[in-house]
């Protein structure tokens, strides 16, 4: 071998150098891991420049502080106690901290003359340390962290021993950023996979509680499967608070009568926790065409649910929401068919033939049995309550009449509520004794169940007598009329029955009133020809006088007029009719006649 082969061949530090950086960039694209990657860091710069210890800083997820997330030699004792309690803040004088702002090496002869170093004095005694070189990791222009190397003895750095620390830094800032891509990478591919499981899981509890409704099993067998899915008992119940279905450990479920007050928490489609006072519960909204149709309700006492466990209950609320609305459909299409029904049954002159009889069986009534009828409103006029409001009154009203027997016939009719319910109708309470309403007590009960669909809108219900040898035209005719009069006289929020009115109770029962019609033409006509053709109102100053007991300013007060105004009007009303109002036969006339008209006007606009 010649000399200059020997000045060609390569030094045995240059190839250990070569050998280790060749590891060092091997382990960065192997996908070992980062913490791997920034442990042979720090044994690299040990081996190779001769440390008694190594150390890699690396920011904190806050970007706030050094943290050691590689080392060699340092004992696990030293790195819990600096992460833990003297973490190196960016913001300090620590000459990690300054090697991480300037990008430049930073070393130390001796910590204990540092008074810069006074945080870290008592730990670095434990693990034996007296000098300090922090050099950057810089890759790409930024700085990721320090590499820092440890004497046990005093030490003076050369510029020599910099260099070389310098260049095995920037080697590992490349190392450590294809690791941390590959990291971030892998992370990325757990993910992915976490979440492709997650789906796949997802897609099969859907099909599994989708299976549950084609099969028929309604709402109760949806409950079941959600608490075998979830591991919690479960309550389903709708936005009225009515419980629908349960499932599992009734004790761990919330009471019915709480839920009621906890709606203002529970408008969410995702999981909400609120508190009955002593156990917690989590609860989910179920939509239907943006409103709020079911509430499903399930224990708390382990905490909430895992990610997959809150996709069971929002696919459980999906079809819930698909469930609920088959049974709107089918309740809507029995609405239309007992609607058509009742207005075949409430048209005058109408007669109960064989083939009706037969509908009304098949629908679960019976036209034998004598009825009254019941007449229902949402507030004091037709516009009042919205169309939705009545729909979900008539649902609540069937739900009321389904269990007895023979069936009550609830529709609506000419924009009210109407039921005909049968004298004599039963049901069964919880512990099988026989219910019978009396017919005050079935309006009472249908008042309540309509008062309840709507905090803004206060119901009303009249109901007619019970008349054996008289049809379901009349008996409307006679709760319509009533319910028409008692509204227009402002007597809403209530029951009403014909008794309630009087006179005017009695006049609706009249089979052919032909004859009293006749008679209020002929006493009021003078005043409605004069109202017509002059365009006065001299009727409404009379019906309100009489109201008013002949009292001229409170009726002038009530009709917004001046006291002689009312008297001018009085004096007109007698000379045209006659009469003298004075006369209590007179007022008796009058408000006869009015009563009657009042009557007329209800009769017909209860007229299908």
């Amino acid at each position: 071998m010649t000399s200059r082969d020997t000045e060609l061949r390569p030094s045995a530090e240059l190839l250990t150098w070569l050998t280790s950086l060749r590891t060092l960039s091997a382990a960065a694209a192997s996908g070992d891991g980062l913490r791997e990657v920034l442990d042979l860091v720090a044994r690299t710069a040990r081996s190779l420049l001769g440390f008694d210890f190594c150390g890699v800083l690396t920011p904190n997820d806050a970007g706030t502080s050094l943290l050691i997330t590689g080392w060699s030699g340092l004992s696990d004792e030293y790195v819990a106690r600096i992460n833990a309690d003297r973490p190196v803040g960016l913001d300090s004088t620590a000459p990690s901290a300054q090697a991480f702002h300037t990008g430049r090496p930073v070393t130390i002869r001796d910590i204990t003359a540092e008074p810069q170093f006074t945080p870290w004095g008592g730990v670095a005694r434990d693990q034996g340390y007296r000098a300090i070189v922090s050099v950057p990791l810089v890759a790409e222009g930024h700085v990721l962290g320090t590499l820092n190397g440890y004497y046990t003895p005093l030490h003076t750095f050369t510029q020599h021993e910099t260099e070389r620390m310098s260049l095995l830094a920037n080697h590992a800032a490349i190392a450590l950023t294809s690791a941390r891509r590959l990291d971030e990478l892998s992370r990325l591919n757990e993910s992915l996979r976490a979440q492709r499981d997650i789906l796949t899981r997802s897609e099969q509890i859907h099909e599994r509680l989708l299976d549950v409704t084609l099969r028929a099993g309604g709402l109760d067998g949806i409950t079941r499967v959600l608490a075998e899915l979830i591991g919690r008992p479960v309550l389903v119940e709708d936005a009225r608070g009515t419980v629908l279905a349960t499932a599992g450990d009734s004790a761990r479920l919330p009471d019915p009568d709480w839920t009621t007050t906890a709606t203002d928490a529970t408008s969410s489609t995702k999981p909400v926790r609120v508190e009955d006072g002593q156990h917690p519960f989590w609860v989910a909204s179920v939509r239907l065409d943006g409103e709020v149709v079911a509430r499903i309700w399930y224990s708390g006492d382990r905490g909430g649910l895992d990610q997959l466990g809150e996709r069971a209950v929002e696919h459980a609320a999906l079809v819930i929401s698909l469930e609920l609305f088959r049974i709107r459909t089918g309740v809507e299409t029995e609405h239309r068919l007992r609607g058509e029904l009742l207005a075949e049954l409430l048209t005058p002159g109408s007669e109960v033939t064989e083939q009706l009889s037969h509908r009304a069986q098949y629908l679960g009534h019976d036209l034998a049995r004598p009825h009254i009828a019941i007449v229902g409103a949402l507030g004091a006029t037709e516009e009042d309550a919205s169309t939705h409001i009545y729909h979900r009154a008539l649902t609540a009203v069937s739900d009321l009449v389904r269990p007895y027997r023979p069936r009550p016939l609830a529709a609506m009719h000419h924009g009210r509520i109407v039921v005909l319910w049968p004298i004599g109708s039963e049901t069964e309470n919880s512990t099988g004794t026989t219910i019978v309403l009396s017919e005050q007590q079935a309006a009472e009960r249908l008042y309540t169940v309509m008062n309840s669909v709507s905090p803004t809108t206060a119901a009303s219900v009249a109901l007619s007598t019970h008349d054996k040898h008289g049809t379901y035209a009349q008996a409307y005719r006679m709760a319509r009329g009533a319910l028409d009069i008692a509204l227009r006289a402002g007597r809403s929020g209530t029951v009403v029955t014909l008794a309630d009115l009087g006179l005017t109770g009695l006049l609706l029962q009249l089979d052919d009133p032909a004859q009293l019609l006749a008679f209020a033409d002929r006493t009021l006509a003078p005043l409605l020809a004069y109202d017509r053709d002059h365009r006065t109102h001299l009727l409404e100053t009379l019906q309100t006088y009489l109201a008013r007991k002949l009292n001229r300013v409170e009726t002038a007060q009530e009709l917004h007029l001046h006291p002689n105004t009312v008297k001018q009007r009085i004096q007109r009303i007698e000379h045209l009719t006659r009469t003298d109002l004075a006369d209590p036969a007179t007022v008796v006339h009058f408000s006869t006649a009015l009563t009657i008209r009042g009557v007329a006007t209800a009769d017909s606009s209860s007229t299908p």
